[in-house]
């Protein structure tokens, strides 16, 4: 008798917490609270709330149609394939937003430690995605085993931040409850889609399952409570903790720590920051340039730009660059990556209603498909550039398929004349 290989529920639950437990908690904490206030508590539970019916939605559609593609193949099977590059394109061109405001988390924790403000936060972001671009170039990966380890490195650092701070909390913190009003908790909401943004991921993964009908929607109610746990635990003792101070902190965890701990805890809090970092921006490297170059050969991007993963890459970094030296601000820029993540959920809970039985499975992903369209709406102007994105890719493709017509028809008289 042989044995299935393939994913437990344990190993798919934890592939499904790294992918979810990113950077962004490093400093999302103080980004709410900047927003909101002590009220972005309610901006957390609700993300978390919503974090189960979307888990859910693309753990069914993982588990229907099992492929690697995710929310592309689903958007391709759903709507056609100018929609498909409209997912790619909002995947790939976040990667150069993404990377500079992931750094620049980093950056405030290497800043508290050695002072320099700006520059230092500069000097950190060249040097993490410096390197994560040579790792790459050369074909130098982060494994998938690396990358558990360094999201089990950041779950056991918010365990032991929570337990250190957890006597320093006071419940007087929690006033004034709304400084910015009501309104501030859409705000911080619509920011915080960067911290739950991955669980994209359970659909690539659903084909890895030993029996991904029994697995998949097991491994996602076992994520989904880990990653909320965590997220509203760290989020509360940060707000109840450090009080006002939280909301004008670029090192919420280190400050935490140090008034919990004391000792060289920044020091050590900056080192795991600037690991983790590089970590997850060499995935993002890794990813974006197989993804770009990938839609350089569908025909969904010019191949001379982005025709092979080295010149995606360069674009990438190129990209990167540009983006970090313009005066957007921290908030601004983490809202139009949001904005990107938000876009692809709502086409990919769009295709799940089309794409999924009637039933339960159906009705949860309407659920998910309301929530992430008012997440969309809350995210602001930033939202715009993400409906950019998509039209340039869709207005890409019109053009692109026009262009070759008449270049074929042209080949065609030639071989005739000839």
């Amino acid at each position: 008798m042989t044995t299935r290989t393939g994913l437990s529920v344990s190993q798919g639950a934890a592939l499904s917490v790294g992918a979810v437990l990113g950077t962004g908690l490093i400093s999302m904490p103080a980004l709410a609270a900047e927003a909101a206030g002590p009220a972005s508590l309610v901006a957390w539970l609700a993300l978390i709330l919503l974090s189960a019916p979307l888990a859910w939605t693309f753990a069914a559609l993982g588990a229907r149609y099992p492929d690697g593609g995710g929310v592309s193949t689903y958007a391709r099977m759903a709507f056609g394939p100018r929609v498909a590059a409209a997912v790619g394109w909002c995947f790939y061109f976040a990667v150069p937003l993404g990377a500079p405001v992931a750094a620049a988390f980093t950056g405030g924790y290497v800043a508290d430690v050695l002072g320099g403000g700006r520059t230092t936060e500069f000097v950190t972001f060249l040097a993490i995605i410096g390197t994560a671009y040579g790792m790459n170039w050369f074909g130098l990966r982060i494994s998938g085993k690396v990358q558990l380890v360094l999201s089990a490195c950041l779950a056991t650092l918010l365990v032991v931040t929570v337990v250190a701070a957890l006597p320093h909390a006071r419940w007087e913190n929690l006033q004034p409850f709304a400084p910015h009003g009501w309104t501030g908790i859409g705000a911080a909401a619509a920011i915080l889609v960067w911290g739950f943004a991955g669980w994209e991921a359970l659909s690539s993964l659903s084909g890895e399952y030993r029996n991904p009908q029994r697995d998949v929607p097991r491994a996602t109610l076992i994520a989904v409570a880990v990653v909320g746990v965590l997220y509203l635990a760290v989020a509360a003792v940060s707000v109840l903790a450090l009080g006002p101070a939280l909301a004008g902190s670029r090192a919420p965890l280190a400050d935490l720590l140090a008034i919990g701990v004391g000792g060289p805890v920044r020091a050590i809090t900056a080192v795991v920051a600037v690991v983790l970092t590089l970590g997850a921006v060499n995935a993002y490297f890794a990813g974006g340039s197989r993804l770009g170059a990938a839609l350089a050969g569908e025909g969904a991007l010019p191949a001379r730009v982005f025709g092979s993963q080295r010149k995606a890459m360069t674009f990438i970094l190129v990209a990167s660059v540009v983006s970090a030296l313009l005066p957007l601000g921290l908030h601004t820029a983490a809202l139009l990556v949001t904005g990107c993540f938000t876009l692809v959920y709502v086409i990919g809970t769009a295709a799940a209603l089309r794409l999924l039985p009637a039933g339960w499975s159906r009705v949860v992903a309407g659920v998910a498909f309301v929530a992430v369209v008012a997440l969309l709406w809350l995210n602001g102007w930033p939202a715009l550039l993400s409906l950019a994105i998509a039209a340039g890719a869709v207005i890409y493709q019109e053009w692109s398929s026009r262009s070759r017509v008449p270049a074929a028809a042209d080949s065609q008289e030639t071989c005739q004349v000839g």
